[in-house]
């Protein structure tokens, strides 16, 4: 038996990265995945590691910054499984990092739109279907450390998990009673694709930053995809509103 056996959800940015982690780590405990982006390749090449492992997965194809468009990703995921038990809200991105006074509104605009409003689409219509169909759900937003500290050059990004953490929290007080828990997780720095490149380009560096986190390592993709799979599953049943930090003890006050 596995911990998600018999529930169906989504993942949102699922075609590398986080998101991968996240569709594989749902999809090894049973549960059938959705996995969305508007990366098609990268989405069915998650599809497709998954179901070499005897999961249960598809591909559906969504812009996070169109409300249409996750209105339909959702109803995907109950037409072909039947209900939206749990969702895991990680599409995102960041912006060229520049001072307050070098922003530019284009920047802002990108980001917000991704990192807010896609998530907002994300629990609206995933709350309709869920209290919608009785017996409520979980839900989990990636927001960052950035949203629990400010952050060097990255106003805009660090504005939208700070507004992620915000909606996440509003909304576990709103549905509490009707079931439906909502958490976030903040990662801190994790070995995505980017970041590992990072690390063999300036070895010495990414050594140092390492050494500065408590636990002594950057993260790996599997360490948010477990925090967030723990989040949606029954073991988490008498938590919501919380914004874990899955850092080594990054932020450790």
């Amino acid at each position: 038996m596995g911990l998600m056996d018999g529930r169906a959800g989504l993942v949102t940015g699922a075609s590398a990265g986080l998101g991968r982690a996240m569709a594989r780590a749902f999809a090894a405990e049973g549960a059938s995945v959705v996995v969305s982006d508007i990366d098609e390749p990268g989405g069915a090449e998650t599809v497709r590691l998954i179901e070499e492992d005897g999961g249960t997965a598809s591909f559906a194809r969504a812009d996070t910054t169109s409300e249409e468009q996750v209105a339909a990703l959702v109803g995907t995921v109950v037409e072909r499984y039947g209900q939206l038990d749990w969702a895991v809200n990680n599409a995102g991105l960041g912006a060229p990092s520049h001072p307050v006074a070098e922003q530019r509104a284009e920047w802002w605009d990108r980001v917000l739109s991704v990192d807010v409003l896609g998530v907002l689409f994300g629990l609206k219509h995933q709350i309709i279907q869920m209290t919608g169909q009785g017996g409520g759900g979980a839900i989990v937003n990636t927001a960052s450390t950035a949203g629990l500290t400010g952050q060097y050059g990255l106003s805009p990004y660090v504005s939208a998990k700070w507004a992620v953490i915000g909606l996440t929290k509003t909304a576990a007080l709103e549905y509490a009673k009707a079931g439906v828990r909502v958490n976030a997780i903040c990662p801190g720095m994790t070995m995505t694709p980017a970041v590992r490149r990072w690390t063999e380009e300036v070895p010495e560096q990414a050594a140092m930053v390492a050494e500065r986190i408590p636990m002594g390592r950057i993260g790996e993709p599997d360490d948010q995809a477990q925090a967030a799979l723990w989040l949606c599953s029954p073991r988490s049943a008498y938590i919501t509103g919380v914004a874990l930090p899955v850092d080594g003890g990054d932020t450790i006050d």
